[in-house]
């Protein structure tokens, strides 16, 4: 491909009428959890309602190769879910998506940010340490289902 035929990669804030090509980006991505629930249509409209400027997209063309879901409940910050297309990393696309959710965060008073990474996710793992993020040893993650969840990993 020359460089006329490339098409430019800009990052930009997520919308719900991102949902199918994210989700489908994220049905790509191997070692993430997702549930039938949280990850849907309706449940991303909430979270982007809440969070309406902290989550983002790369785009190139029409299609997006990169997204990372973050928000706040007011004190942490959170990041969700952070996937590349398979083809375009070590692009630093996953650096620059967090860049642009971290100055949002802090834009809006959050002081520190947390995150959840399956320990068989070594990318990630990878990736995250890269970044700073640090792996706490003394605290233990709990969760409690208020509704019947499916799981849906990659």
């Amino acid at each position: 491909m020359d460089e006329s035929s490339r098409k430019e990669m800009i990052i930009r804030t997520m919308t719900l009428q991102d949902y199918d090509k994210v989700y489908a980006l994220w049905m790509s991505c191997k070692n993430m959890g997702f549930n039938n629930l949280d990850d849907s249509r309706e449940g991303i409209d909430k979270f982007l309602r809440r969070n309406p400027s902290s989550s983002f997209v790369a785009e190139e063309g029409d299609r997006i190769v990169g997204i990372i879901l973050a928000g706040h409940d007011g004190r942490r910050g959170y990041v969700y879910h952070t996937s590349v297309a398979e083809d375009k990393r070590g692009q630093k696309i996953a650096t620059r998506l967090l860049e642009h959710a971290l100055n949002a965060l802090k834009a809006e008073g959050i002081n520190k940010v947390a995150l959840l990474v399956f320990n068989r996710n070594e990318a990630g793992n990878a990736f995250w340490e890269s970044q700073g993020f640090i792996r706490r040893e003394d605290v233990a993650y709990r969760n409690k289902e208020l509704a019947e969840i499916i799981r849906i990993d990659t």
